[in-house]
């Protein structure tokens, strides 16, 4: 039992660090986590239902996870070579486009809700 909780605590610094390592480093997170904070807001103030609610700070949720791996993405692949290649480019234009999917997805909920409160 000691052990997985050491291993939970490391764990634990593991994201911290990663967190506030791409906060430091990259701007695409910061945007989205600008843009989270402005969703959460509205759909907080808004009077959406819970269901609608949660599935749109889901979203954003996963907006900034599918931003850390992009970054990881990145990451790896400049380490391994700053070479041009078109693997490379591939590796990140699909990382990048993980991240607009998952917005896109998140602009749909808000779409949907907002329909929904005018109707």
């Amino acid at each position: 039992m000691l052990k997985y909780l050491a291993h939970t605590r490391l764990r634990l610094i593991w994201t911290f660090a990663g967190l506030a390592e791409t906060w430091r480093k990259e701007q695409s997170f910061r945007y989205w986590a600008m843009v989270n904070a402005v969703s959460i807001l509205a759909a907080l103030a808004l009077p959406i239902g819970a269901p609608m609610r949660a599935l749109i700070l889901a979203l954003g949720l996963l907006i900034l996870a599918a931003e850390l791996m992009n970054t990881g993405i990145e990451r790896a692949v400049d380490y391994i070579s700053t070479d041009n290649h078109p693997l490379a480019k591939a590796a990140k234009d699909a990382g990048c486009a993980a991240v607009a999917v998952t917005a896109f997805s998140g602009g749909v909920a808000w779409v949907v809700a907002l329909v929904a409160l005018a109707l």
